[in-house]
C-alpha cells in the first residue's frame, strides 16, 4: 500500500464510534522519509478542527522543543497518533478504539521505516513499548524492538496541565532523543564508553561528547524557542 492509498482509505475509516462526533480524520504530518516518528495518543479540538497533529498548545510546545534539537515536522521528523479521531472531551481512548486504530499506524509505519520511534505520553508509551511503562521514571530511557529505538516522554499536554516544569527531567528525555538522532545520523559513534553531555545556556546548547575524560564540543543549537515557552507558556 502507498502513501495516497493509505491517507485516503483511512480518512474514510468508520471502524469505531470515534467516527461519529469527529470534523476531520488526523492522519499525519512531516516527512515521509523520516527517521524519527513521534506519536501521540489521539487529537484534541485543535487537531479536530484542522485535521493536522499536534497543532493545539501542546503542539506549539511540540514544535519548540523539536527546534531545540534539530528537529522539523516539515523538515526530517514524522507526526501521528495511535487514535486518528477525537475522543470525546478528550478523554483517553477506550482499548477498542485503539485497537480498531491501530493497523492505520501499523501501515504507516511500515512505509516510513524509521530508526526512532518517540511516544508521547502514557497512552503511546504504553501501547508501543510496555503494558506498564512509567513515563515519570522510564523517560528518556532506550528500548530496541525489531532493530527500532523506542522511547517514551512526557505528553506536551501533561507539561502545560502541570502549571510547572521539572526542566531537568523533561529536558533529559530530549537530550537522550538528540544523542541518539545523532548516532543514527553517524555524525556521534555509538562506541562503548563514549558519553554526550548538554549544557544549557542562555541562546545555545552545546553538545559535547567525550571518552576517558576527554571533552569537545561538537555543535551548538540555538534554543530561544525552547527559553520562550518556558517563559511564556509555564507561568
Amino acid at each position: 500500500m502507498d502513501w495516497d492509498t493509505l491517507k485516503a482509505e483511512c480518512l474514510a475509516c468508520r471502524r469505531c464510534e470515534l467516527c461519529t462526533d469527529r470534523t476531520h480524520v488526523v492522519f499525519g504530518q512531516g516527512v515521509q522519509t523520516a527517521e524519527v516518528l513521534f506519536v501521540g495518543e489521539g487529537p484534541g479540538q485543535s487537531e479536530d478542527e484542522q485535521g493536522l497533529p499536534f497543532v493545539g498548545r501542546s503542539g506549539q510546545l511540540l514544535d519548540k522543543y523539536l527546534f531545540a534539537i534539530d528537529l522539523d515536522r516539515s523538515k526530517n521528523c514524522y507526526i501521528a497518533n495511535i487514535v486518528k479521531c477525537r475522543p470525546p472531551q478528550n478523554r483517553d481512548p477506550l482499548p477498542t478504539e485503539s485497537e480498531a486504530c491501530m493497523p492505520w499506524l501499523r501501515e504507516q509505519f511500515k512505509l516510513l521505516q524509521p530508526k526512532i520511534v518517540v511516544c508521547l505520553g502514557r497512552i503511546a508509551s504504553q501501547r508501543m513499548i510496555r503494558t506498564d511503562f512509567s513515563v515519570t521514571k522510564e523517560h528518556g530511557t532506550f528500548v530496541q524492538k525489531n532493530g527500532v529505538w523506542f522511547m517514551g516522554t512526557f505528553h506536551p499536554a501533561a507539561l502545560l496541565r502541570q502549571g510547572g516544569l521539572d526542566i531537568p527531567q523533561d529536558i533529559a528525555s530530549y537530550d537522550a532523543l538528540l544523542a541518539a538522532v545523532l548516532r543514527a545520523k553517524g555524525i556521534v559513534a555509538a562506541s562503548e564508553g563514549e558519553w554526550i553531555h548538554f549544557d544549557y545556556t542562555p541562546g545555545e546548547i552545546n553538545i559535547r561528547r567525550g571518552s576517558a575524560g576527554v571533552t569537545g564540543r561538537l555543535c551548538v543549537i540555538s534554543h530561544e524557542l525552547h527559553e520562550d515557552a518556558v517563559a511564556g507558556l509555564f507561568r
